[in-house]
């Protein structure tokens, strides 16, 4: 089935997470681009219902909900209370797609101008080892990406972002990694060092992971 099919097939009130991840794995079998996964995810909204088992919260941190993975895609979505914020991080050069189901959040994307460790970047502003002590980052833009409307998405050119529940209500957003990955290098701008940090799920196919 081609791309256009799948996206004529899918509705807002009907589609499930079954729905969602079958249309993508169709998609694995041509050339993943950011804007073939960005139609399809903007024609194939996941409201919060379908969603539910895939929602968790936590008063002390946002949580990482793993709902499929394979070699291609990495599917989950993230639940963040008010006032909830990931660090400044990179996406490693990989392609990334978000949408909000319920509430609204904050990305503010940033761009790497300088650091003192720049023998342990692999590729520019794209990915490192970490290490740097003296850190020159500069703030690009923020979106405003809410229920139903926007999206925001990384690649090789935009990959250091933050997202932020500046709000006062609950927020969903679902997530799309290609390829999936297990780490990141967070910035801690405050104290001028970044930092390799591994990545967790909170649970796994509708299931709380023990901790």
């Amino acid at each position: 089935m081609s791309s256009p099919e799948i996206a004529a097939c899918t509705h807002p009130l009907r589609t499930s997470v079954a729905d969602f991840i079958a249309g993508l794995r169709e998609l694995e079998r041509d050339l993943i681009t950011k804007d073939r996964i960005a139609a399809y995810m903007g024609a194939t909204t996941l409201r919060p219902e379908a969603l539910h088992d895939y929602t968790w919260w936590r008063d002390s941190f946002y949580t990482r909900n793993l709902i499929y993975r394979d070699d291609l895609f990495e599917v989950m979505t993230i639940c963040w209370s008010p006032g909830q914020k990931t660090a400044i991080h990179t996406h490693n050069g990989q392609l990334g797609w978000m949408t909000v189901s319920q509430g609204e959040v904050l990305t503010h994307e940033y761009h790497h101008t300088h650091c003192n460790a720049p023998e342990n970047q692999n590729v520019v502003n794209i990915d490192c080892l970490g290490g740097a002590t003296e850190l020159e980052i500069d703030k690009v833009r923020t979106i405003n990406c809410a229920e139903g409307t926007g999206m925001v998405t990384v690649d090789k050119l935009q990959t250091i972002h933050q997202i932020e529940n500046a709000g006062t209500t609950g927020c969903i957003s679902l997530h799309v990694y290609s390829k999936p990955f297990d780490s990141c290098i967070a910035f801690d701008l405050e104290k001028q060092r970044c930092y390799r940090r591994q990545l967790s799920y909170f649970s796994k196919d509708g299931h709380r992971l023990e901790r």
